[in-house]
């Protein structure tokens, strides 16, 4: 089992934290977040604002491009917009463990956009999205799927890594991610899914590799510790 989640002390996501359990609850209505996008409220139009900021970018020749990782992509509209993306040259990939409505690689349709499955040993959790924004790339975590159900009709959350190291940690699953030749599978344009050829390309296990790092990271962490008296 993967998935990803961020610690922090930033008084803005502690107020949003406070003011979602105050929803849930039922002792307050949706607010104004300072950080957090919410369904039933405002993802679905957060998301369709961020596709067509894309477009934007890339009709007026700005860097423009799109990574997403979910468990499932069913969404009419998520995927329509898309589309329309990767007609205006937006670089769109994909990581979608499990249902896919969307197909890649169409010409005239989907030719920009790189649809992979990871299925390995862990079951992949964790939904990261990442939008070029021009240049300035905006990062984001949540336990969002891009279906109806996720964006309509249940209580779900999306929001932004803003502090530098922990998004060069995001970008780094992603890059793992997408090097992953031990159990990537792509899609072709009938719909149909082939395993990544890794010819002439090291084995590389992405979840392999990041149970390695999370071993070395909490190992350095333990004698850091005992060095500093267990402080």
């Amino acid at each position: 089992y993967t998935d990803m989640g961020m610690f922090t002390c930033r008084e803005s996501f502690g107020a949003d934290a406070s003011s979602l359990f105050n929803v849930l609850t039922g002792y307050s209505r949706p607010p104004q977040y300072n950080r957090f996008i919410t369904a039933p409220d405002n993802m679905r139009p957060f998301f369709e604002h961020m596709i067509e900021e894309e477009i934007r970018h890339a009709q007026e020749g700005r860097p423009a491009g799109i990574f997403a990782k979910v468990n499932s992509l069913v969404d009419p509209a998520i995927i329509a917009l898309l589309y329309r993306a990767s007609q205006a040259g937006v670089n769109i990939t994909l990581v979608v463990r499990g249902i896919c409505c969307l197909v890649a690689g169409r010409p005239g349709v989907s030719e920009n956009i790189t649809v992979i499955s990871v299925v390995g040993q862990l079951l992949e959790h964790s939904r990261i999205f990442r939008f070029e924004n021009g240049g300035n790339p905006r990062l984001y975590l949540g336990s969002a799927d891009w279906m109806q159900r996720n964006l309509d009709r249940r209580v779900e959350l999306v929001f932004p890594v803003e502090e530098p190291l922990i998004a060069e940690r995001v970008e780094e699953v992603i890059r793992l991610m997408l090097e992953d030749t031990a159990n990537a599978r792509i899609q072709r344009p009938d719909g149909t899914y082939a395993f990544v050829d890794g010819r002439g390309r090291p084995v590389v296990n992405c979840q392999t590799a990041l149970a390695a790092r999370a071993r070395k990271l909490r190992q350095t962490r333990e004698k850091e510790m005992a060095e500093n008296g267990g402080m």
